[in-house]
């Protein structure tokens, strides 16, 4: 099957509205990615197809629970989840941080190819950057702990109505249960991925006073 018509297939499985020009800007960003990562070594996933429910769809999914116009995703490597909910949701601002050089040059040359007016790559370490405006919402699935994502980012977020997205698995009961004082968990949501193997959640928190 072409990658389009496999997109097309999985997007059916889901509620989402993607309009064509959507599909092959997603396209585009496959391609570029499994043409890079055989010099650059992007992500651990080799094939396009399995990029499509991997990458694509698993970030795709987690558009609904979004809140807010500014994001910023934190460790987004090759531009995961921001590059693809950049492009379903046009109207939403994304920086794109990563520490590495060579994926930063690469989620560059997305924006320049794609040519999205809302993405913005961005060489720093967390702790360093500092954004011109507190963000709506810092998304991650970079993180090994809750605890980590909410103290190295507790600076980026608006301090009155920011929020934390975090890309888990399995819901982290012992991960909630060690979190800082000022920190709650607003929702939990269950994501269905289609043909994704494996849970996945996203986990709403925020700060309290």
């Amino acid at each position: 099957m072409t990658l389009t018509s496999t997109l097309e297939n999985l997007l059916a499985k889901t509620s989402l509205q993607v309009s064509e020009k959507q599909i092959q800007l997603l396209i585009q960003y496959v391609e570029l990615l499994h043409k890079w990562n055989k010099a650059y070594n992007l992500t651990s996933v080799r094939d396009p197809q399995d990029m499509l429910v991997k990458h694509i769809m698993d970030s795709l999914m987690v558009g609904s629970v979004l809140q807010g116009d500014n994001f910023i995703d934190v460790g987004t490597g090759p531009g995961l989840p921001g590059i693809p909910l950049a492009i379903l949701y046009p109207e939403r601002n994304f920086v794109l941080l990563d520490s590495l050089g060579k994926r930063i040059t690469f989620l560059r040359q997305v924006v320049f190819q794609l040519k999205l007016t809302n993405v913005q790559p961005v060489k720093s370490r967390v702790e360093e950057y500092q954004g011109d405006v507190a963000f709506d919402g810092v998304l991650s699935r970079a993180f090994s702990s809750l605890n980590d994502m909410v103290s190295w980012c507790s600076h980026l977020v608006s301090e009155d109505h920011g929020q934390f997205f975090a890309l888990k698995g399995q819901y982290p009961e012992d991960e909630l249960a060690n979190l800082p004082e000022n920190i709650c968990l607003v929702s939990s949501h269950e994501i269905k991925v289609p043909e994704l193997v494996g849970e996945r959640h996203v986990l709403v928190l925020k700060k309290v006073n």
